[in-house]
């Protein structure tokens, strides 16, 4: 029975309408991610019903170590995933095997580093990203449980892309919707004065939880022996080579979690000098985790793309692969014009949803609006860096990753709030939208022919 189901991947991956498979890999990818995205947002409104501006903002300030996390996790995820993909199209399924359990096991490694080191300076670094003497409590009772998550998180990651490459997204959307789910029970039990009364560090105790849960149960399917791909301690090797060309492909990948990182932190710095500075930051905590909304649906539907586009390109189907690549773009800007006409339309009442003081209303309804103005130019760039991942050229992958957030948007909001107050704020997303549109649009046909030229490359 497991033959024949993972029989029918393969041939998903391999002969059904590129269009069809993307569509099919995707739907289940982007209902697992928006219920990722359930807890961050469920956190952010319950938190809101604290009725407190300061946890508000203590919880904006997190925002930077949660994406630094994410960029580490998609190092190894993401580039697993492509590589296991080409291996799988290349029939090369013990090469997929190795890939997979040894990434899964550094994954291990690598959270277990990140935890230790995030307690250790957890002052100095939510200092550093916008956290003053009145936020900072509450922020280190949040961002102590989210460094605890860091144990179960890599590794899960890994464990979704695995599943990724090999079509098994069903499983995906389970195991991420159930943590979903018990995070939404847990949360208002941990939180208020009815339940443990825990406050703050409640909701982020309620969602390692849910995580941990998410992580047993992936485990459970791979374990279990119904994965086209294999995880076993005799396909682990910790090897430098294999090691390098996994984060070779997932930097770009990451890259873009770490420039939106950076990003955030300087906005909140921005905002500092700035009057009413922590009600700022609290509606910019807000509209970021909005905006991570918008992200995921373009990623879920990324997550469709990559395992077909990745497995054409390991079997050497030009034809396959470049039709993979038309129904892309043209997804992403659908899909990126959509979230931004809603965003805009619906600004306010989405903001009332977490705050109903009026400033952090007002701040929040123009920061969400500058955030998703231009937001096709975030589709097009992801799915580009996407691209130059699986056709083997990281380091074009990692330019286009760098240039929204890194690249343009840094020095616009490093000198747009000292000229124009907040309203320089409002001005630099947009202003460096305008630019990654300008590149990425240039770049499209040399993006299609070095794919073409990589593939009679390495047939």
């Amino acid at each position: 029975m497991n033959e024949q189901k993972n029989a029918g991947k393969e041939s998903l991956l391999s002969t059904v309408n590129p269009s069809k498979a993307i569509t099919k890999l995707a739907i289940p990818a982007t209902l697992a991610l928006l219920a990722k995205a359930v807890y961050n947002i469920v956190d952010t409104a319950y938190i809101g019903m604290l009725g407190s501006d300061i946890a508000l903002a203590a919880v904006g300030v997190t925002l930077p170590l949660l994406l630094i996390m994410v960029s580490v996790e998609n190092i190894f995820a993401a580039g697993a995933s492509v590589l296991a993909g080409r291996q799988l199209g290349a029939g090369e399924k013990e090469g997929a095997n190795k890939t997979i359990t040894t990434i899964v096991g550094f994954s291990m490694l690598v959270g277990i580093g990140l935890c230790v080191l995030g307690i250790a300076f957890m002052d100095p670094l939510l200092t550093a990203f916008g956290a003053d003497s009145e936020v900072l409590p509450q922020a280190k009772d949040y961002a102590f449980w989210m460094f605890i998550a860091a144990l179960f998180n890599l590794p899960a990651q890994s464990l979704n892309c695995a599943a990724r490459a090999e079509s098994s997204v069903k499983i995906s959307s389970v195991a991420v919707i159930a943590g979903a789910v018990l995070n939404v029970i847990l949360d208002p039990i941990f939180m208020f004065s009815w339940g443990l009364n825990m406050g703050v560090e409640g909701a982020s105790l309620a969602t390692t939880i849910s995580q941990c849960v998410t992580f047993v149960i992936l485990l459970w399917f791979y374990f279990g022996g119904r994965s086209i791909i294999k995880i076993h301690f005799k396909y682990f090797q910790l090897s430098g080579k294999l090691l390098r060309q996994v984060i070779s492909i997932g930097i770009p990948t990451a890259v873009i979690q770490i420039c939106l990182a950076v990003a955030t932190s300087l906005t909140n710095v921005a905002a500092k000098p700035l009057p009413d500075s922590n009600l700022i930051i609290a509606a910019y905590g807000v509209v970021q985790r909005l905006v991570l909304i918008g992200c995921y649906v373009v990623m879920g539907f990324m997550q469709g793309y990559q395992p077909v586009a990745s497995y054409a390109f390991g079997a050497k189907n030009e034809e396959r692969f470049h039709k993979s690549v038309k129904f892309a773009l043209k997804g992403s800007l659908i899909l990126t014009a959509a979230v931004s006409l809603l965003y805009i339309l619906l600004a306010k009442p989405l903001i009332l949803l977490f705050n109903n003081n009026p400033m952090v209303v007002e701040f929040g309804k123009w920061l969400l609006i500058s955030q998703v103005a231009l937001y096709p130019a975030f589709g097009l760039c992801y799915m580009m860096t996407i691209t130059y991942q699986t056709i083997g050229s990281p380091k074009m992958g990692v330019f286009l990753s760098i240039i929204r957030q890194g690249l343009f948007y840094v020095p616009f909001i490093l000198i747009l709030p000292k000229l124009f107050g907040v309203a320089g704020i409002y001005f630099s997303q947009p202003a460096a939208d305008t630019l990654t549109l300008l590149m990425c649009i240039f770049l499209i046909k040399p993006m299609k022919k070095t794919a073409s030229q990589n593939m009679l490359k390495d047939a």
